[in-house]
């Protein structure tokens, strides 16, 4: 485990932490006006390797050998000429901090990126921080990477020790394809209705560009249930059909080995690590395409709709009958931003129709495809 410190003065700015794999909904803006929750599970830390954050370059300012160079192969808006390493983590989780005022205007609902940290040291002043927790972003604090050091923590519950699959397969923490979504400063306070899960949207997002890119412009097809209204639809519309199909199943810990027709196998990815579950044997040919593990679980091994024990004054033994969550109003969409923002850096995206799927991204948001 570790803490943070001021690199200026020393003062501690963190409690302990331990590192988890960075979320991949992490830089996902949803809806408009919608309350999103905190982003990082508390006692725990993320690390964004690229830079991210103000200063921006647009597009049009920076030479593509640079862009190349940075592991981004199609256009984009801006990039950002931030340090990397920026560390995420829960607001609750720190210490020692004041909001900088004249930095802490709210765009909409909240803070924030802004020109820079609205978040400094409290016994030295130095800027460390930017809280955000605007209407449609995820509540976080993004430590600056060079205003802060990370120190390791000695003690007996200082060593985090990593779960084996086998471990997490036990665990059996799985994320709901559907929760209920709020929006912000309701004036009613209960404005909320059920809707497809933003982690979902932003795992298809990512998964959706890995099944575009390892497609070669063939068809694809995925299993029957969930996983086909997650992703069938988008890859019927994006992809022709007049070839032969590539075949995408569900692989890793728990399941039967991928069969040999297999060209890719949705997987998922350790949360604590951010490793890739991989297959041994010739089943290791297949293209991973990489899920976070919740909601991996959920699709390999899907919860039905259990009865609920009574409570209270009802007899023991008796099941409450409630109905299952309602469906959400509309068929899925996979999340645009992080879609567009994984293919952009899969090397395929220099592909002439890979590069038309992105240049008709808003196009296809329209249709409600995104």
């Amino acid at each position: 485990m570790f803490v943070f410190v001021c690199a200026g003065c020393g003062a501690e700015l963190t409690i302990p932490l331990s590192p988890v794999a960075l979320p991949v909904h992490a830089h996902q803006k949803y809806g408009n006006g919608i309350q999103l929750p905190v982003l990082m599970e508390s006692g725990t830390f993320a690390v964004e390797p690229e830079p991210w954050g103000p200063p921006w370059r647009r597009w049009e300012e920076i030479d593509p050998d640079e862009a190349a160079a940075r592991g981004i192969y199609a256009p984009l808006y801006a990039l950002s000429d931030g340090a990397p390493g920026t560390v995420i983590i829960a607001p609750g989780d720190t210490r020692g901090t004041v909001l900088i005022p004249h930095e802490a205007g709210g765009y909409c609902c909240g803070l924030d990126w802004g020109d820079g940290p609205n978040m400094a040291c409290e016994a030295c002043g130095l800027p460390v921080a930017s809280r955000i927790d605007d209407c449609s972003l995820w509540q976080a604090v993004w430590l600056a990477p060079d205003a802060v050091h990370r120190l390791p923590v000695d003690g007996p519950d200082s060593d985090t020790a990593i779960l084996s699959w086998e471990e997490l397969l036990a665990e059996g923490v799985a994320t709901p394809p559907m929760e209920p979504i709020s929006r912000w400063g309701s004036l009613r306070g209960l404005d909320h209705w059920w809707s497809w899960s933003p982690q979902w949207e932003a795992a298809a997002g990512r998964a959706l560009a890995h099944l575009l890119a390892a497609s070669d412009g063939r068809p694809v097809t995925v299993p029957p249930g969930l996983i086909t209204e997650v992703f069938q639809r988008a890859l019927d519309t994006l992809l022709p059909a007049d070839q032969p199909a590539r075949r995408a199943v569900l692989a890793g810990p728990g399941l039967p080995a991928p069969g040999p027709d297999s060209d890719m196998i949705l997987v998922p990815t350790h949360p604590q690590t951010g490793e890739l579950w991989s297959p041994a044997g010739p089943d290791a040919s297949a293209h991973p395409v990489p899920m976070p593990f919740g909601i991996w679980m959920w699709m390999a091994f899907p919860k039905p709709h259990l009865h609920l024990p009574t409570s209270g004054t009802m007899p023991d033994g008796v099941l409450r009958d409630d109905p299952p969550p309602p469906r959400p109003h509309h068929l899925f969409r996979a999340d645009p931003g992080t879609f567009q923002h994984t293919l952009v850096r899969l090397p395929a995206a220099r592909s002439p129709w890979l590069r038309a799927i992105l240049g008709n991204l808003t196009r296809h948001m329209q249709a409600g495809l995104f």
